[in-house]
């Protein structure tokens, strides 16, 4: 297999995608104040291009911090001048991304000669775009696949519509993707969907939901960016927008929503990753869905899939103050993480955005709520930082599957529940 990811890597400099070779992960277990100001100081150092996976904000959470070769000796050192203990997870980050990349090639080489598809493997926007219409043709009754515009590079943006007829019936949002680089969202997007459509008519509850409600799902919720990480960067994060006055592309779509937009935890900076971008909704990735919801009026509950950390969220994460629902939704968020954790003995903490990681303005499921979405929830799927971004795709399926067992909580609360 050697032989192979060096091609992989030879093609892909000839292709002028980036490469990381000699990039490490380093995780710090902050202990104190002055460290996460020292990390924090680090984090505006932008000669140093550190990507923080894991934002330094308490002593309670790691930090994950990928350092680009050329910066390891200067960040270790700092770090141990001030005696800050760390470790690395990642050796060498190209060596996770060339074995991920092979194991692509090999499994597109098995569907085609198979004509299957595979949903313990990572796809591109291409082939996720034709499945989805294999499975609508599969189960023509049920899903349809409805265009709700296109993203910034003209990108069509498609959604999946689980219905068993009616017009505006109460609805649940689901959305994976909107980060590009958190690829197990996309993949547990679509074995979720298969699932919805597969056990339809055979599970007595998912039944009686969707004979009284429908779902609908953005598997790719930023298709620009997740283009864009699989031909250029696989680390990219935001959409593919241009900034006025600025060399650096791309706004932080979960940062660009009307919901304490601009506010602390979303940055001014354009070639900042949690880039606010000029104004709320300026992403049109973003204002496709608003347009879809508010259109709708009748959504009960939003849910929005990103990875990693092992968390289920609520609002707020623009301030820390309780939303009124707030007994509810932990209750609920509690109860599905049990059924989900009960598959693979998986663990998950649940609190609102702002409790359980930190301050972050301009979320969707913020601004779902103050639409008057009740059931506004964010998965932070598998892991907790041994390959971060890059889950290896063996753990698919079992992500996909334990997390169904929360979201399926979550989603019969909601049919049980009518307000």
């Amino acid at each position: 297999m050697t032989g192979v990811w060096l091609l992989l890597a030879l093609v892909a400099a000839a292709n002028g995608e980036r490469l990381f070779i000699g990039d490490q992960v380093i995780r710090v277990n902050v202990q104190s104040k002055e460290q996460i100001q020292l990390l924090q100081a680090l984090e505006t150092q932008q000669d140093l291009e550190l990507d923080f996976w894991l934002h330094p904000v308490s002593t309670e959470l790691p930090v994950d911090i990928r350092v680009p070769r050329s910066s390891v000796s200067s960040v270790t050192e700092l770090l141990s001048a001030h005696s800050v203990p760390y470790s690395v997870i990642i050796h060498d980050l190209q060596d996770l991304l060339d074995e991920e990349k092979a194991e692509m090639v090999e499994n597109q080489m098995k569907e085609r000669s198979t004509r299957s598809f595979n949903f313990g493997a990572y796809h591109s926007l291409e082939t996720i775009y034709s499945w989805m219409d294999t499975l609508v043709a599969q189960h023509p009754k049920l899903v349809s696949k409805l265009e709700m515009g296109r993203s910034y590079e003209d990108r069509p943006m498609y959604v999946l519509k689980f219905s068993t007829g009616g017009d505006k019936r109460p609805a649940i949002w689901m959305d994976t993707g909107i980060h590009s680089r958190e690829w197990v969202s996309q993949a547990t997007g679509v074995w979720t969907a298969n699932k919805i459509a597969s056990d339809y008519g055979s599970d007595a509850s998912l039944t009686s939901l969707l004979d009284t409600m429908d779902i609908y799902m953005l598997l790719l919720a930023n298709p620009d960016g997740y283009a864009y990480t699989h031909s250029n960067d696989r680390m990219w994060r935001k959409t593919r927008s241009k900034n006025q006055g600025s060399v650096c592309r791309g706004v932080d779509p979960n940062r660009n929503w009307d919901a304490g937009f601009g506010g602390p935890g979303a940055s001014m900076n354009p070639c900042s990753d949690s880039f606010h971008g000029p104004s709320a909704h300026s992403e049109v990735e973003v204002k496709n869905v608003v347009d879809l919801v508010t259109n709708h009026g009748n959504f009960k509950a939003f849910i929005s899939v990103h990875a990693y950390s092992q968390l289920l969220m609520y609002p707020y994460g623009y301030t820390c103050k309780n939303v009124i629902h707030q007994p509810e939704l932990d209750s609920v968020g509690r109860a599905a993480v049990q059924k989900l954790t009960s598959l693979h003995g998986t663990s998950y903490k649940v609190g609102s955005i702002c409790n359980i990681i930190y301050q972050a303005s301009g979320g969707s499921i913020d601004w779902s709520y103050d639409l008057g979405i009740k059931y506004s929830f964010a998965f932070e799927l598998r892991d907790t930082g041994r390959y971060g971004f890059i889950l290896p795709a063996n753990q698919i399926v079992p992500t996909a599957s334990e997390t169904w067992m929360g979201l399926k909580h979550i989603m019969e609360h909601v049919r049980d529940h009518p307000y």
